[in-house]
């Protein structure tokens, strides 16, 4: 028995992978977080669907082991890319546990579909780290914000729409004031971006709560001449 674990990129179909839309086309029975992906952007694959938002990891592995003990083919499908704050680790452990091989196909995240919109490199030359962390909150008790701001790294922040003033004055107190950007529900219907310093950008995107990523560093600057082409 396989489950498929697909990463379904941020939110337009357009950017899932070639291989990830073809197993959505194959499956019998998908799985999809229902509060981050809206059912009508699986439209076009005819699998019975089934909205795991708000179900207990338990309950998630053991639909997905009876439908494929009934013979169908399962796919779960998790936003962005499932490598990045996807929670597939306990679920993969509990499928195999169980004797359920696992298959986990790669797709775009958010944070990159959020730089392209930028026109942005999150990682140059003169800024060679990226750093892709969130906010202390309520599945995570302590953070590293001071640490990480006193690198030469671009920072990105998920799951913590919330907290961007929080976030703001804290890096400012290290870093002082720097190029950021917010990205609401990027390539998705209510797009949103909005580009700051970093003391005014609380301000400008002030009502943005969730679903959005937060990028601070000099690399959103637009670059001198590249190495690359000297």
């Amino acid at each position: 028995m396989k489950v498929y674990f697909v990463g379904f990129g941020p939110g337009d179909p357009e950017l899932l992978t070639i291989r990830g839309h073809k197993i959505l086309k194959e499956a019998d029975v998908i799985i999809y977080p229902g509060s981050i992906i809206p059912e009508e952007s699986l439209s076009e694959f005819k699998a019975h669907k089934i909205n795991s938002h708000g179900m207990k990891l338990e309950e998630i592995v053991e639909t997905i082991e009876r439908f494929l003990k009934d013979g169908k083919k399962v796919v779960r499908v998790q936003s962005g890319d499932p490598s990045i704050y996807g929670a597939i680790m306990e679920q993969i452990e509990e499928l195999e546990r169980r004797g359920i091989e696992c298959e986990v196909v790669p797709g775009v995240s958010s944070v990159f579909a959020a730089s392209a919109r930028l026109k942005a490199e999150l990682a140059t030359s003169d800024t060679p780290t990226l750093i892709i962390t969130r906010a202390a909150g309520k599945t995570l008790e302590r953070d590293e914000i001071e640490k990480l701001a006193e690198t030469n790294s671009t920072l990105v922040f998920l799951l913590s729409s919330a907290k961007i003033g929080e976030i703001s004055e804290r890096i400012l107190r290290i870093r002082g004031d720097e190029p950021s950007a917010v990205a609401y529900r990027v390539s998705q219907r209510g797009e949103k971006i909005v580009e700051g310093k970093l003391s005014e950008i609380a301000e400008k995107c002030a009502g943005i709560e969730r679903m959005a990523v937060f990028i601070v560093g000099k690399a959103l600057k637009r670059a001198r001449r590249s190495r690359l082409y000297a």
